[in-house]
Order: C-alpha cells, then structure tokens, then sequence
C-alpha cells in the first residue's frame, strides 16, 4: 500500500503531489471564458475583492502564486495532507501573506466538520486533479461543500481524466498499479515497477496494450515525466476516468451549469468539429449530447469543465461590449506570431490581413480590444471580439491584464525569488514554472532559468538598461566547470530572452 496508516483512503501520501501553476484555475481565465460562452460574469477588475477557493491544493504553489499577485484577495486553499498544507503554511509565513489560508480536511466529511465556518463564501473555486482520482464519498463531499460555499453567480472549475479519451488506456493504468503493489514499495518505486511491465509486454505485442491507441503515446510522454507525478496519476486506489454528462449530472445537485471550458480554443466549434461532425452535433440542443458528440470526435483525456452557480445570459451586443474592454499585450516578439494554429478539426488559419495590424499595434503597447478592432487598417472587416480574444489568448499569442501599468509588489518578488533558488538546478533550467505577477493577477508561465534573467536585467536598469553583460550572468548561473563554449551559448541564450520578453516584463512590471 501507499501508506502504512489507514487515512489515506489509498490516495498516495508517501510523497508530495509536485508544485505547479495551472493558468486554467486562474479567475482571470474562467471569467474570461465564461464571458466567451455568453454567461455574465465579472471579469475580476484593478480593485476588485475576489474570494478564491482551491480544493485539493498540494503543496499550494499556485494558490501561493494568486495571493501573492492579489493582496486585495481572499485564498483559502484545502487538501488532506498534512504534509502538503506544512509546506503551503510554511511557504506563506516566510512571504508574509496576509490573504492566504491553508486547512487540512478531508474533502468526504468536511462540509460536516466545523471547520467548515472558516471555510469562506467564494466567487471562485477550483478543483485541478481531484475529480477522478479520488473515491465516490469524496466526490459527494465536495458536491456538498460547493453547494454550500459558492456563492450564486460563482464560477467552479473541474479537471478531470476523461472518457472515451482513457477508454484504450485503463488497461495500461491498471497494470502500472496492481502490478506495482506486487512489485515494489513505495509509490514512485511502484509505479516505476508498474510501467517496466508495461514496456514488457508491449515488447511482447501484448495485445491489450499494442493494438489499444493512444498507449503508445502515453508512454513516450511518461518517459520525460517527473517521479512523482507517475506515482499520483497512476498508484491511487480510487481512479476513475469520467464521462462529462455524469460529472455535469453530479455538480447539479449543487445548482451548478456547465458552461463550457477553460481552454479557450475548446469553446469554438469550428475549431474542434469538422463540417461533417459539427452538422450531427448540431442535431442537439442539450448541451451535455453535444458535449458527448464532441468528446467522441475528438477523445480528449483530460477536461477542464466551467460550472457556474446560476447561469445569467448577456445578449451577444453586451458580451461584445465587455471582450472590447479587455486589454491584451503581446507575449512575444511581433515577428513569432502564428497565423496557423493545429485543432482538432485540422489547422486554424489567422488572416494576416486582419491579425498583423493587430499584432504590430500591440508590440508597441497593450491596448484594449476595442481599440485594436478600431485601427484604420481594419476598416472594413467585421468586428469580431470574441473571435479575436479566443484566437490570440486561446493559442497563447497574447496576455489578458487585469491591472495594465500595475508594478510588481514585494510579496511577488520575493516569491519569485524564493522559487527560483529552491527550484533552479542545472537539470532544472528549461522546466517551466510561473512568476508571480500583479498585473495578470496571477503567474506568468516562465522557464526557471529565465527567473535568472528576469532578476537580472531588472537589477540593470530594465528596458532602459544600457549596461548589462549576459556572459557574467551565464557564468554566475553556471555550475563551476562549465566549458566556456557552453558559456558563451547560455549567454547567447539569455540574450535572446532578453530581446524577446524586456518589454512585456516592462509591461508586466517585472522589469
């Protein structure tokens, strides 16, 4: 078993869950893709206080992350590890964090534990990687919890492994667990034991697993996954992959609507339906056939499902109106931009005709979409904002600011300082993680060597620095014995990032 003691239920404890920021539990995000999908919603304003709930925290990085980025907002972060919720506190005294508040429960008995009066009413609550992983009695815990704790109106956002995308796999995640537990001790060394039979009887055309799809596929991506990610996805007791219609049936008894997904491209039709199938999904106008339609089209296995607490419609003249005052910035060089972007129904394409006036406006400055679809150049074409904020947010081609101009606060910059000298290791440098940043009230997805780089072209002087040398970076970030043509490339390479991100770090405040 995964732990000697009987609370964890079969829900791995002997290690911790990894630090990670998800943008799609950002209230940023789910606002922004509720008001896509037409729902009113209040996307969270320079001022505004947001009460924020994450259920099944971990070790709380990214709960961390929005309290650092917001001090005007209430986090109360949940998990049943003791561990974790040590790390998370421990974490938010050394910042000081005033806003953030870490509780240890168990999610199955919690909305009758009295510790439930300290849980908060909250506009937004997530739950990333909780769903199918853990047992019936904790989902019908947190149906509970929600209900009582959302307020109406509020947004909910659940992740989950999905079906049919796992159908060809369950066989593989059944053979990494049971064979592990006979084959070793520990979590991580069991799910290690667990996929070396997999390899095996792949390697011997086994066919459960060589004729299943996606198996093949799910184990080259493996082979790069951390440790302990492997033992929480593959080694718990109570995973389960769902069917969308009955997790959307579940959360009804908490008054809760989906309303469609965190990822924005999702939202589209277009995008994730060719004419044929799009012509059958239409056929339907329960929302929940032609999520079944759509999930049989494209078998995702992994959801990242918006509920809200009371659907209000805004008329297609009012959602407009709110998209048009949504300010984007440009993450990356003009010259970067893509105007052909893979979906699922094939390939997106973005008429450079209407999208590179945008994008050469937008790398002299953020502006508001309005004033984009408002530039001469545009005359003429439709005036489209859903369009243009869930193509360039959607494929990551541009930042939505809920504060433009804000700078970056002293929680922030010592948070980002603190992970990048835990986390920064010279096998580290590539792994991505996320500053924290007042502007984007939340974290910017940001490799760890790029932390480095971040603190020092700040520390130079920033966009105006005239007087920096990226060599003397480079030999200070790199190990001892680094030969010096590796040098020299490490410092070409935090060049480039400074070409590339000096001004949305001006931007953004960081620099």
């Amino acid at each position: 078993m995964t732990s000697a003691a009987g609370w964890s239920a079969g829900y791995v404890t002997d290690t911790a869950y990894m630090r990670g920021y998800y943008h799609e539990q950002s209230p940023l995000q789910l606002a922004l893709a509720a008001l896509l999908m037409g729902v009113q919603t209040d996307l969270p304003g320079p001022s505004d206080e947001v009460s924020y709930l994450e259920l099944g925290c971990g070790q709380g990085f990214g709960a961390t992350v929005l309290a650092a980025a917001n001090p005007g907002w209430r986090i109360t972060a949940v998990d049943f590890n003791p561990a974790h919720i040590a790390a998370a506190r421990r974490g938010a005294a050394e910042l000081g964090l005033a806003n953030i508040r870490f509780l240890e429960a168990d999610l199955a008995s919690l909305p009758e534990d009295p510790l439930m009066a300290e849980v908060p009413q909250a506009d937004v609550a997530s739950l990333h990687g909780v769903w199918s992983w853990v047992s019936p009695e904790v989902r019908a815990g947190i149906v509970r919890l929600l209900r009582a704790r959302v307020k109406p109106g509020g947004l909910v956002h659940v992740s989950y492994n999905a079906l049919p995308g796992w159908q060809g796999a369950l066989l593989l995640q059944r053979l990494v667990r049971e064979a592990g537990r006979r084959l070793a001790h520990g979590s991580i060394e069991q799910a290690r034991a667990g996929l070396g039979l997999v390899h095996e009887l792949m390697a011997a055309e086994a066919a459960g697993l060589a004729k299943a799809p996606r198996v093949t596929d799910i184990l080259r991506r493996l082979e790069q996954a951390a440790p302990d990610y492997l033992a929480h996805e593959y080694m718990n007791s109570s995973w389960a992959p769902c069917w969308h219609a009955d997790v959307a049936a579940d959360l009804a008894a908490a008054k809760l609507d989906y309303i469609g997904s965190a990822r924005l491209l999702s939202n589209f039709d277009d995008l994730m339906l060719t004419d044929a199938q799009r012509a059958i999904a239409n056929r339907f106008a329960d929302p929940l056939m032609r999520e079944l339609v759509v999930d049989a089209c494209n078998e995702p296995t992994l959801r990242h499902d918006i509920y809200v607490r009371g659907t209000r419609r805004l008329s297609t003249g009012a959602r407009d109106a709110a998209l048009e005052a949504v300010t984007l910035a440009l993450p990356m060089p003009p010259e970067e931009m893509v105007y052909a972007v893979n979906v699922p129904a094939g390939r997106a394409s973005l008429s450079e005709a209407y999208y590179h006036p945008m994008i050469e406006h937008l790398a002299e400055r953020p502006c508001t979409v309005g004033e984009l679809l408002s530039l001469p150049a545009l005359a003429g074409h439709a005036r489209n904002p859903a369009e243009v904020v869930g193509m360039l947010v959607g494929s990551g081609q541009a930042l939505v600011l809920a504060r433009p101009g804000a700078p970056m606060n002293n929680v922030s910059r010592h948070l980002n300082a603190l992970t990048r000298a835990r986390e920064l290791k010279p096998d580290t440098m590539r792994r991505v993680s996320a500053m924290a940043c007042p502007a984007l009230a939340g974290g910017l997805p940001t490799a760890l060597a790029h932390f480095y780089v971040a603190e020092r072209f700040a520390a130079a002087g920033g966009i105006d620095a005239t007087d920096f040398d990226t060599e003397i970076w480079a030999r200070q970030l790199a190990p001892a014995d680094t030969p010096a043509e590796d040098i020299a490339a490490l410092a070409k390479q935090m060049a480039d990032e400074v070409r590339r991100r000096g001004k949305i770090w001006r931007w953004l405040g960081i620099a």
